[in-house]
């Protein structure tokens, strides 16, 4: 069994999703969000998050499932979508909500893909964000918070599609 210590605790991470949902809500007041989670990891976060902004924004959801492709070790970039969007995003506002952003290259592309469907605007939000592994560029709207290079796991996050659960972000020590 993995070791896995805390990062980030569980406190830490509800506070920030509570100021992000604040912050989202001032920013989206007299629309309706169209949110967009990026399964798997994102699932746990979305819903988090979704629950914390106001009663007075109208929230939409959908989910995308992409796969990366290139060598093991590193993502070509290149997207697969598995699952695509059940209905339009043209005219909408546009909130993607994703778990982690590191090297940029999957979100890069999948972001490039939703915009050519005509959106009425397009954000991005991430709760973790590992600038230091950045390749591509992606401008990142909301960020829950920014991390070193190591592998981590909880609110989402896996490990050979485990830890998910934990409600806490925790570095797993192989």
């Amino acid at each position: 069994m993995e070791k896995i210590s805390v990062m980030i605790s569980e406190e830490q991470v509800a506070k920030r999703v509570a100021e992000l949902g604040d912050v989202i809500t001032r920013d989206y007041q007299g629309k309706v969000i169209h949110m967009i989670c990026v399964m798997k990891g994102g699932v746990y976060f979305m819903t988090q998050l979704s629950s914390r902004i106001g009663k007075d924004v109208p929230v939409t959801m959908d989910f995308m499932s992409v796969s990366s492709y290139g060598d093991d070790l590193t993502s070509s970039g290149i997207v697969r979508i598995i699952k695509d969007l059940d209905e339009s995003i043209e005219g909408k506002d546009v909130l993607v909500v994703e778990d982690i952003i590191d090297s940029g290259r999957t979100l890069s592309y999948l972001l490039r893909i939703l915009q050519e469907r005509h959106p009425a605007s397009l954000k991005l939000c991430t709760l973790l964000d590992k600038p230091s592994r950045r390749v591509k560029d992606v401008d990142v709207d909301y960020v829950g918070f920014e991390i070193e290079d190591q592998f981590v796991v909880g609110c989402g996050l896996d490990y050979k599609q485990k830890y998910r659960n934990l409600p806490y972000v925790g570095i797993v020590e192989l």
